[in-house]
């Protein structure tokens, strides 16, 4: 029998350096030492989470998986990595013609939650019923020219970002869909409930760094620990860290994380980007509103700082290798939030045009494209998101015995109208 308070701990690395760009403080890359460390019994110490520390951000959580075109068994897979605690939504952007892809995904969905005996919600990206609620909920620049939510991956975090705040949970963490090892999922959940613990900040973010992204070379695997988009994000995000202190640095390690993890406190309050720029945007946004060289219309996060902690983790990140085209639209999106971003020195941008020449992105002379912008998901009405979602998408499902769309908290006061840029 396990003795009263027993419990199981991760053991992370100790943070010992951060940089701060005004009030945002960019702790290390920390690792995880041990996925269980043993029982509470034990000596405690920094960097010791306890699972029942985990469970209690857990029982918060709600893990948002965007997907398109995934096979029955990855996504199988990624659920089943998710702690039973979490609340799961799905978005999914996938075919619906010549064969229902969302349909075999809901069939997939509704399988797992009756066989777990956990709940679960799900929304299709396109649904015209969705479009009309974030419409009337008061966000039309994510309205295409169909009449339908733009498609993208940024569009889609930002729909179930919206989904997570009806809920009237306290954090929000992503999943990739395609991810092929449930035991990185799991592990990537436990990292983000362990960090926002350690974090004790009501505005927090924390950012998965893979340990290793194996590929087959000459008939063996090898492990590589660099993404070829990561690179060259991570360098120019840097890049701009150091012109403002005057010090190189290589903090930022985690410039395009799919897998992150914040709380909604910070989250509502954040703009978010269409595409692939989503991820590198996170910083940049931290930067403008966050970084004091800009007016900020909250200086209660300003007072409170936010951290934002980057952490290794130990299984390998197997995925769809989706080619060089794709990986090339990844870094160029990225440095085009960068590029046009108003904290962006001129030494930086000209590095930036230099790169994209360099890599035939751009002909000389050219100016890189703007990427959209979209306002914070705390500007929408979300009672009103809600009473449309349920009464006019079709897609939108609640799986479990009750419903999981909770009356709202107040939305944050003074939430900035930004700008909105449409891609070239």
């Amino acid at each position: 029998m396990r003795p009263l308070g027993y419990c199981r701990r991760m053991r992370l690395e100790q943070s010992h350096r951060t940089e701060r760009f005004g009030a945002v403080r960019i702790h290390e890359l920390q690792r995880v030492i041990q996925l269980d460390s043993g029982d509470a019994t034990g000596t405690t110490g920094e960097g010791i989470v306890s699972q029942a520390a985990m469970r209690a951000i857990e029982r918060q959580m709600v893990i948002v998986i965007p997907c398109m075109n995934e096979t029955r068994r990855v996504i199988e897979g990624v659920l089943s990595g998710i702690p039973h605690d979490c609340l799961i939504v799905l978005v999914s952007n996938s075919a619906r013609q010549p064969v229902d892809r969302y349909e075999m995904e809901a069939q997939t969905l509704e399988q797992y939650c009756r066989a777990t005996e956990r709940p679960a919600i799900m929304v299709h990206q396109r649904d015209p019923g969705l479009a009309a609620a974030v419409k009337a909920a008061g966000m039309p620049e994510l309205i295409d020219d169909d009449g339908l939510v733009r498609a993208g991956k940024g569009e889609a975090m930002l729909i179930g970002m919206a989904v997570a705040a009806l809920t009237g949970r306290k954090y929000l963490g992503y999943i990739d869909a395609d991810n092929y090892v449930p035991g990185a999922v799991h592990e990537y959940v436990k990292v983000y409930a362990a960090g926002l613990h350690l974090a004790a900040n009501p505005y927090a973010m924390v950012r998965i760094s893979w340990h290793s992204k194996p590929k087959l070379r000459d008939g063996r695997l090898f492990f590589s620990r660099r993404g070829r988009s990561s690179e060259i994000t991570n360098e120019f995000l840097n890049r701009l860290v150091a012109e403002y202190s005057g010090f190189g640095t290589e903090v930022i390690a985690t410039g395009n994380a799919g897998e992150h993890a914040l709380s909604l406190d910070l989250g509502l309050r954040m703009r978010l980007a269409g595409g692939f720029a989503v991820e590198p945007f996170e910083f940049v946004e931290l930067f403008e509103q966050f970084g004091g060289l800009l007016d900020t219309a909250h200086p209660e996060v300003m007072a409170s700082s936010v951290p934002v902690l980057q952490i290794e983790t130990r299984n390998p990140h197997f995925h769809d290798n989706k080619g060089e085209d794709h990986v090339q639209g990844m870094r160029m999106q990225a440095l085009n939030v960068l590029y046009h971003s108003p904290v962006a020195l001129p030494p930086v941008r000209q590095a930036i045009l230099d790169f994209m020449v360099a890599q035939q992105a751009l002909a000389p002379g050219e100016e890189p494209p703007r990427e959209r912008i979209y306002p914070p998901v705390g500007s929408l009405d979300l009672d009103l998101l809600r009473d449309v979602l349920e009464s006019e998408a079709g897609t939108f499902r609640q799986l479990g015995t009750r419903s999981l769309v909770t009356p709202l908290r107040p939305r944050p006061a003074a939430l900035p109208e930004p700008e909105v840029f449409t891609s070239a």
